[in-house]
C-alpha cells in the first residue's frame, strides 16, 4: 500500500476499535475486529492494546504506533453490530477500503439509539415487569412504571448535564426512593421494598457486569477490573440514593 492508503488503513482499523468501545462492546471483540482489518490490509503482525479509556494501535513492520481516547460510553448493540458487519465485509473483499472507511464515518456520526421517549417506555415496563418477577402485588405496578420511568429520566437528563455517572446514577436512584415512599406514605402502594428494587432495575448496570466478566474470562484483565470497577460504583452509587431515602424515613422526615 502507498503511504495514504496504509494511513487510512490505520486509521479505519482505530475507528472501528473506538466506536466498538463507545458503543458497550467487550474488549476482546475490539482486539479481534480490529486485528482481522489488519490482516485484511496486509498489515502482517498488527497488534492493539485496549483499555476503557483508550486504544494504542500497532500496525506491524516499521509503520507507526497511533492511539486514541475513548471519552465516552454507552450501550448501543446497533452500532456494534454495524462495525462488525462492516469488519467482515473488508476481511472477506466485498468491501473496498475506502468504502470501509466512509461507512465507518458515516456511523461516527449517526445516532443509533432508540427516541428518547421509547427509552424512557422501555424503562417503565421493565420495572412493572421486575415488580411481578419479584412478587410484587399488581396494585403496586402502576407506581414501579412511574418510578421507574421518572428516575430514569433524572438520571439520563443528569448524566448529559453533569458527565458524572456516580453524581446522575445516584440523583435517579434518590428520585426513585422518593416516588416509592410518597406512594406507601399516601396509602396508594403498599410494598415499599419491592417498589424500590423494581424501579432500579433499568439503572442496574447488567451488560457492564456481563463484559467485565467475560474480559476476564479472555484473559483481558485490565479491562475486566476497569469495567468491574465501573460497576461497582455504579451500584455503589445506586444503593447510596436509595439509602440517603430511607435513612429519611427512619428519621421520621
Amino acid at each position: 500500500m502507498n503511504d495514504a492508503r496504509e494511513e487510512m488503513g490505520i486509521d479505519a482499523c482505530l475507528l472501528a476499535g473506538r466506536l466498538m468501545m463507545e458503543a458497550g462492546a467487550e474488549t476482546y471483540r475490539v482486539d479481534d475486529t480490529m486485528t482481522r482489518m489488519a490482516a485484511s490490509l496486509d498489515m502482517e503482525g498488527a497488534d492493539s492494546f485496549t483499555t476503557s479509556t483508550g486504544i494504542i494501535f500497532s500496525p506491524g513492520g516499521q509503520r507507526r504506533v497511533k492511539l486514541t481516547s475513548i471519552r465516552r460510553r454507552a450501550t448501543d448493540l446497533e452500532k456494534i453490530a454495524r462495525v462488525n458487519a462492516i469488519s467482515r465485509a473488508l476481511s472477506s473483499g466485498e468491501m473496498t477500503l475506502e468504502g470501509a472507511y466512509g461507512a465507518l464515518k458515516k456511523i461516527e456520526s449517526g445516532n443509533f439509539m432508540f427516541p428518547f421517549w421509547l427509552q424512557v417506555l422501555a424503562a417503565a415496563i421493565a420495572s412493572a415487569s421486575f415488580l411481578v418477577l419479584f412478587g410484587g402485588n399488581w396494585q403496586n405496578m402502576i407506581f414501579a412504571v412511574i418510578a421507574g420511568g421518572i428516575g430514569f429520566v433524572v438520571s439520563e437528563k443528569f448524566h448529559e448535564r453533569t458527565r458524572v455517572k456516580f453524581f446522575s446514577e445516584f440523583t435517579g436512584s434518590a428520585v426513585i426512593g422518593l416516588i416509592s415512599l410518597a406512594a406507601v406514605r399516601l396509602g396508594l402502594g403498599s410494598q415499599l421494598d419491592i417498589i424500590i428494587i423494581a424501579s432500579v432495575m433499568p439503572l442496574v448496570p447488567g451488560l457492564l457486569i456481563t463484559n467485565a466478566i467475560r474480559d476476564l474470562m479472555a484473559g483481558h484483565f485490565m479491562a475486566g477490573i476497569s469495567k468491574g470497577a465501573e460497576a461497582f460504583l455504579t451500584a455503589f452509587a445506586i444503593g447510596s440514593g436509595i439509602a440517603l431515602i430511607l435513612s429519611l424515613r427512619g428519621a421520621g422526615l
